[in-house]
């Protein structure tokens, strides 16, 4: 009988031992949690501020110019070359107009980065010629006239007639 009472012992002991370091390690990993928890808020609270901070600072420039296109197809293909360019905010591409109005941040790129962009998808601007083989890969509606005029007003002019025989 006393071997069976010192092992019931000894087994009591053994529980008793791993219920505390149970105990002490949930413990442990709670208040790493906390503490994680607490840095994470401090960290999403600073990085607002310097966001918020970063923004006012900006410093935005508009420009305007011209871009050969046809439709709407070439205006998202146009915007979309123009926005993945880092610092721009904005790209709005005229169909009428054959115009592209941009707002960019000047402290990370500029005019000549966003006219290679257009450039390179295919479609000519006032200061850099099309990629060649971009253009030949547009859609057939895409494939606008080299010629055309661009960075019009939106007024429609009245065709002359005076060298016409009508």
């Amino acid at each position: 009988m006393n071997f069976t009472k010192k092992n019931h012992e000894h087994k009591s002991k053994n529980v008793n031992h791993v219920s505390k370091k149970v105990i002490l390690s949930v413990a442990v990993m709670a208040a790493i949690g906390f503490t994680s928890c607490k840095n994470n808020t401090k960290t999403e609270t600073e990085t607002e501020t310097t966001t918020t901070e970063v923004s006012k600072d900006m410093a935005m420039t508009d420009i305007s110019f011209g871009v050969r296109g046809n439709c709407g197809m070439c205006k998202t293909t146009i915007e979309k070359a123009v926005n993945a360019v880092d610092g721009v905010a904005k790209a709005n591409w005229d169909v009428d107009k054959k115009k592209i109005d941009v707002s960019f941040d000047d402290t990370k790129t500029n005019e000549m980065a966003i006219h290679k962009a257009i450039a390179a998808s295919g479609y000519d601007t006032e200061k850099v010629a099309g990629n060649e083989e971009a253009y030949k890969n547009l859609p057939g509606c895409c494939q606008y006239d080299h010629t055309m005029a661009m960075n019009q007003t939106g007024e429609v002019k009245a065709e002359d007639h005076a060298n016409h025989g009508h």
